[in-house]
């Protein structure tokens, strides 16, 4: 049984697939039918209008239909494209049980009922077209027959029927006359109809039959019953009669049908088993059975191999035999097996030939499926695995020639999981049928051994691994395996006998390896795929939620895989997409350029073209190939926003600018690239306010105000104008700006612009328009204007001349007048700092520098700095230099002298004609005073000296180091190692693989004290910061060690082992001792937090950190008891959950000492209460640890008080004789076989609804977490 998919619901009364799409209908017993995509594992849709159980479902073959039917009497017909009910068929008088549609062109629904009738509906009219009588009991299931007129019913009475049902199809489908149809309707009043009639009555089974199925194909009825027995009948026009009986089942039958592509029969039985039985063997084969769930119904989908269970829990959907085909490649063909036959299909030339037959499996068909092929091309000989029969293989040798063979002559070997060649007339096997070597030790009597045989099937070595197996796949080189065990893939050296490495992955169900351009492998487990080195080194994973079929690499290194529905491909670096859609699940057997090569579950070899552009682009993209990406960029047709986000994700925006059209996204991608011309341009097409202002913003931090100002133009931002105006030194602008304001009547712009121009006249104006006379006459004296200063005095003393209303100004005033601009750089944009060349200038320089020198002579190419700028594109090189700049920039070049590599421009061939008078004028230079007096440098022999032939001059820095935190990072897995190296963050992720912590706060100060303890400061040169030295833990052993710091780890501030936490476990003791239980469960919380960053130098003081988390673990809990008892106590709280909590309390793991305290505190609690036999079983346990005399003495009493009344006064939840652990959350017992979960770091048990929450006790992890790997203390193994 290979299951598929499951789902958790309540009890599944009924089933449906859906003929084309990958949909299962389910209905359950509370009345909801749910539609699941069994493909992608989600419910699509629930509905939910029946009253009770629905027990009948079924889809429509065409159109967008289901029915339904249930125990509130009614049946309901549903289109699920607009989600609800569209009518409902009245006329049942009892629960319905069955439903379904006519397999053919008929417009009909089938149902049965409890109401002892099987009813005919038209759905198209809505009308109930027959109703079938004759059963005396429940009709617990009818159904149709595929192609003929006939249908077969199953009763409580204990008969099954076979209806002919031909006069039906006559009547409603044939043209009659008005006579014809008036005679048939008085014949029908009289003497009953003839549309449907019993044609055979099946009796044999001795209690009520609940299920009955047709073959699909051929002349067979099979039914199940509750007299636990599957009947096999046959039948033909004159007769039916049963074949055999199939017996197996321990309880009802409850559903029983054929398998619709194998000679299977298969039933459930409320056992809660699934059997398959054998039609050609009358046999059962197979059983596969739940612990806790009864199975009521079977469904199988009447194209595909696949098959779904409902039962008491939800259903199941399974396969009987794996569709998946066994084959493998060599160089250049697949070899496969196609029905039971072995075949070469070569790639070149398409031509499949069969090679040899296998040998027929007795078996039955659930095991004649192989399950994986080990070719050795080398020896021509082939190893065929099976699964089935507790796994066998096959061992052939075939034709040398290659032609094909009939003696299909094998060796065998049993009781295996696997079979791989390992070289050259070797392969190995995985046996778990024999017992081991007398010579093997008994701890690895639990392992399967790895058996080596040669080509005679002769056992040749025998290898017990170090840890057990469960399957081997093949290795990369010759003599070594992959072996899986757990949650690892290991790398395994048959020679050494050892593990050379492994990788933590689980699930891995299939291995391809890669073995150019570079050595990878491929691990494909069910929905999962991780990309690994030849070493197993893990370099990238991808997850779907589909599962994953097959997989192969290509020529570039990109692994292509199939799910159900797409073909797929994933990069090294673990960047995924989509090659295609599939209309049916393939198998990828190899690729060769745009062909993919593949099998489909008919084993039939198909060839599928797809387009690689885009992964191959995307690859040279990640290798850094621009070449390529450039001739792609100008050539391909890579289109689509998904290949944009991509290259914008990655930092690619200019290249992602070539592939759109839109100018939004352009305009997006332009600014973002830094591209202000194509920014520009969209904007221009745009014309939207804010493409115009994030415009702006990005040339103003460019520096290009130019467009800046065009910016600030388009949306009518005049106060930044102006501003851009005065920075720039703009004048002439400004004083524009000021008339603008001044039609505009912006009395602010006015003003402000007016002040950037130093117009004083100008801004004194402006206030005494807008009534500030005082501010203006004050801004008239201070600048001297004195003939408006008088005006406006004037205005201000009035006719009575009273001369205290004018304004005084200070004895030195201070002119408030904008500074002169020194240079005005209008003209041109600002020169920025630093310019960054993209990946098309790069490319495009050593495009031109290859151009160059192979179109120059190697003694005339121009030497010195400019030599450098020859190969420049013109946006960066001379041809950005204009103008009168260019000239002097040249002019100085070619005025150094004689000797200058200029010079020799004349001694070229006359290939290139002079440039006529005028057209060169832009570059004639003048001789420079005073130059002649400076003599000639061989300027080319300098050169020459301080370079190498062909070299370019560059200052080449030295490569930077690799920091010494990241050396630290990768030579250990230890959290405290990373913390001390400052990579808290992979810190932090160590931690939560390892137990699961997700609340680092209590962290925070060891993380900054490890840091700060693995660093010193060497103080040098006063006034200066010291130099920073990281302190490592190995100095002696690097300085011997040819790796020297490479191999070096950090000094650790904390010595290993338990030691330095022993002063605080005994500080946490003492508090104990001394009743201060805050303090003492602060320590012990502590001490978990610092186990976490604690190192360990071998296995025992490893094993001593994990007994310390233990105790603290029993004492903070215990202590948290005692503290929440008490503070019930303070409140008047609860006087039986007081003594739970105290009763609870004795139960620690706790010192001896220390239990007596706690023993004698619940004793005298218990006492104090009246819970007198509680108080008498403390006693007895504080006396059996020979406790000090006084509490010796207070026990014997409370025992005798105890003895005297032998009661509890209250009842409390406490059974001290039922085993339990605490539940840290609720304070509650967890009993023994109840469900909980754990804590990952220090084992805190919890009930399950704490799933997920932080831990009470350490504080530091989730609650429920199980994928942790255990923290690692850095002891040797």
């Amino acid at each position: 049984m290979h299951p598929k998919f499951e789902t958790k619901s309540n009890r599944v009364k009924g089933l449906s697939f859906h003929p084309t799409r990958p949909w299962i209908l389910a209905s359950l017993h509370n009345g909801v039918i749910q539609l699941w995509d069994y493909r992608i594992k989600t419910l699509i849709d629930k509905f939910d209008e029946h009253l009770g159980p629905v027990r009948g479902i079924c889809f429509h073959g065409t159109q967008p239909l289901f029915v339904s039917g249930g125990d509130d009497y009614r049946i309901k017909v549903w289109n699920y494209k607009k989600r609800r009910c569209l009518f409902t068929l009245l006329g049942h008088l009892d629960y319905i049980r069955t439903v379904q549609f006519h397999p053919g062109e008929l417009p009909w629904i089938l149902s049965s009922s409890d109401d002892q009738t099987i009813r005919i509906w038209n759905w198209q009219s809505r009308g109930c077209l027959a109703v079938l009588t004759g059963h005396n009991h429940y009709v617990m299931c009818a159904a149709f027959h595929p192609k003929e007129d006939l249908v077969v019913s199953a009763s409580l009475d204990q008969t099954v029927r076979v209806w002919d049902i031909s006069g039906l199809r006559k009547k409603t489908v044939s043209p009659k006359s008005f006579g014809e149809s008036e005679a048939q309707r008085l014949q029908a009043d009289l003497f009953g109809g003839t549309d449907a009639i019993v044609k055979f009555v099946l009796e044999g089974h001795d209690r009520g039959v609940n299920w009955v199925a047709f073959h699909p194909t051929m002349p067979f009825i099979v039914s199940g019953a509750d007299d636990r027995l599957v009947k096999l009948w046959r039948m033909n026009d004159s007769k039916a009669w049963e074949v055999d009986t199939f017996r197996g089942h321990f309880n009802n039958v409850s559903c029983v049908l054929f398998h619709p592509k194998y000679e299977l029969v298969i039933s459930n039985s409320e056992d809660k088993t699934i059997r398959v039985w054998d039609l050609n063997k009358r046999a059962g084969i197979q059983t596969f059975r739940r612990e806790n769930d009864r199975f009521w119904i079977l469904a199988a989908h009447p194209t595909q191999n696949v098959l779904a269970a409902g039962h008491d829990s939800g259903l199941v959907m399974f396969k009987l035999v794996s569709e998946r085909p066994a084959y493998t490649t060599s160089a250049s063909q697949l070899v496969y097996v196609s029905n039971g036959v072995l075949r070469a299909y070569d790639f070149a030339s398409a031509r499949d030939v069969p090679l040899m037959p296998l040998k027929k499996n007795s078996s039955g068909p659930l095991s004649a499926h192989p399950g994986s092929l080990s070719f050795s091309p080398a020896d021509n000989a082939i190893l065929v695995y099976y699964k089935g029969d507790g796994g066998h293989y096959e061992l052939y040798q075939l034709a040398k020639d290659g032609r094909s063979s009939e003696s299909s002559e094998c060796k065998r070997g049993s009781g295996v999981n696997g079979a791989v060649f390992v070289g050259r007339k070797r392969f190995c096997v995985l046996d778990k049928s024999k017992s081991f070597d007398s010579s093997v030790e008994h701890s690895a009597m639990d392992r399967f051994p790895l058996v080596v045989k040669d080509l005679s099937n002769t056992e040749i070595k025998r290898i017990v691994p170090a840890l057990p197996m469960d399957q081997i796949f093949q290795g990369p080189i010759v003599g070594t395996l992959l072996l899986r065990s757990d949650e690892k893939i290991i790398l395994y050296d048959l020679q050494q006998k050892k593990a050379m490495a492994e990788l933590a992955v689980s699930g891995v169900r299939y291995v391809v390896w890669s073995y150019s351009p570079v050595m990878r492998v491929a691990l494909i487990a069910k929905d999962s795929i991780v990309i690994a080195s030849k070493n197993l080194e893990q370099l990238a994973t991808v997850h779907e939620i589909i599962r994953i079929k097959s997989g192969a690499w290509d020529e570039h290194g990109v692994f292509i895989y199939s799910t159900l529905s797409h073909l797929k491909y994933l990069l090294p670096n673990g960047d995924s997409g989509i090659v295609r859609t599939l209309e049916i699940p393939v198998y990828i057997t190899a690729l060769r350029g745009n062909r993919v090569f593949c099998l489909d579950r008919e084993c039939k070899n198909r060839v599928i073209t797809v387009n690689p552009t885009e992964y191959l682009f995307k690859l040279a993209l990640v290798q850094k190939r621009y070449a390529d990406v450039l001739a792609m960029v100008q050539h391909a047709n890579l289109v689509g926003q998904a290949i944009i986000a991509y290259l914008q994700n990655k930092g690619y925006a200019d290249i992602a600018l070539q592939f759109v059209r839109d100018e939004r996204t352009r305009f997006g991608l332009a600014l973002e690239c830094g591209n202000i011309e194509v920014a520009l341009e969209a904007a221009k097409v745009i014309n939207d306010k804010d493409c115009w202002q994030r415009l702006g913003a990005a040339a103003l931090r460019q520096g290009n105000h130019q467009v800046v100002e065009l910016a600030y133009q388009r949306t009518k931002d005049f106060a930044r104008l102006s501003f851009l105006y005065l920075i720039t030194g703009n004048t002439e602008k400004l004083e524009k700006m000021l008339s603008i304001a001044d039609k505009r009547g912006d009395v602010e712009g006015r003003f402000h612009n007016a002040l950037y121009l130093g117009a004083a006249r100008e801004r004194a104006a402006v206030l005494l328009q807008s009534g500030f006379p005082q501010l203006a006459y004050v801004v008239a004296q201070a600048h001297g204007i004195d003939d408006l200063a008088s005006q406006i005095a004037e205005q201000l003393v009035g006719a009575d001349g009273d001369k205290s209303t004018l304004p005084t100004l200070k004895a030195e005033p201070k002119l408030l007048v904008p500074p002169i601009p020194v240079m005005r750089a209008y003209d041109s944009n600002w020169p920025l700092l630093t310019v960054s060349k993209g990946w098309q200038d790069a490319l495009q320089q050593v495009t031109d520098d290859n151009k160059f020198a192979a179109a120059t002579p190697e003694e005339e190419q121009p030497q010195g700095a400019w030599a450098e700028g020859a190969s420049l594109p013109d946006e960066l090189g001379a041809g950005a230099i204009a103008g009168e700049d260019a000239a002097a920039a040249l002019g100085a070049e070619a005025a150094l002298g004689e000797g200058s590599a200029w010079d020799q421009e004349a001694k070229l061939p006359e290939a290139s004609p002079a440039p006529a008078a005028g057209e060169g004028d832009g570059w004639a230079i003048e001789a420079i005073e005073g130059l002649d007096a400076i003599p000639d440098e061989p300027v080319a022999a300098a050169n020459s000296g301080a370079r190498g032939k062909g070299e370019k001059g560059f200052y080449v820095p030295p490569t930077p180091g690799v920091p010494t935190g990241e050396i630290w990072c990768r030579n250990s897995q230890l959290a405290a190692d990373h913390a001390a190296a400052g990579s808290f963050l992979t810190a932090m992720r160590l931690l939560n693989k390892q137990v699961g912590v997700v609340n680092f706060a209590p962290l925070r100060p060891l993380f900054l004290q490890l840091y700060m303890g693995s660093q010193v400061s060497l103080p040098c040169v006063s006034a200066l910061a010291g130099l920073p030295s990281a302190l490592q833990r190995n100095a002696q052993e690097l300085a011997s060690t040819p790796t020297g710091r490479m191999a070096g780890l950090p000094a650790l501030c904390v010595a290993p082992g338990v030691a330095p936490l022993a002063e605080r476990l005994k500080a946490a003791y003492n508090c104990f001792t001394k009743g201060a239980f805050a303090d003492a469960l602060l320590q012990f919380q502590t001490i978990l937090v610092s186990v976490l960053l604690a190192s360990a130098n071998s296995r025992a003081e490893a094993d001593e950190l994990k007994e310390l988390v233990v105790i603290c673990r029993e004492y903070s809990t215990g202590i948290q008891l005692e503290l929440k008892r008490k503070e019930m106590q303070s409140q008047g709280g609860d006087i039986g959950r007081q003594l739970e909590l105290a009763a609870y309390f004795t139960h620690s793991n706790l010192q001896l000492f220390h239990l007596t305290l706690v023993l004698r505190s619940a004793m005298t609690c218990a006492a104090q209460h009246k819970n007198y036999l509680n108080a008498l079983s403390f006693a007895r346990r504080l006396l059996e640890l020979n406790p000090k005399p006084e509490f010796v003495n207070l026990a014997e009493k409370v025992c005798r008080l105890a003895d005297a009344n032998k009661s509890n006064a209250l009842k409390i939840n406490y059974d001290e004789r039922n085993p339990f652990t605490m539940c840290c959350g609720s304070f509650t017992p967890i009993y023994r076989g109840s469900l909980s979960v754990l804590c990952p770091y220090c084992k805190a048990s919890y009930l399950p609804q704490y799933n997920g929450t932080i831990c009470t006790v350490c504080l530091l992890a989730a609650v429920g977490q199980t994928n942790v790997t255990g923290l690692n203390t850095g002891a040797p193994e």
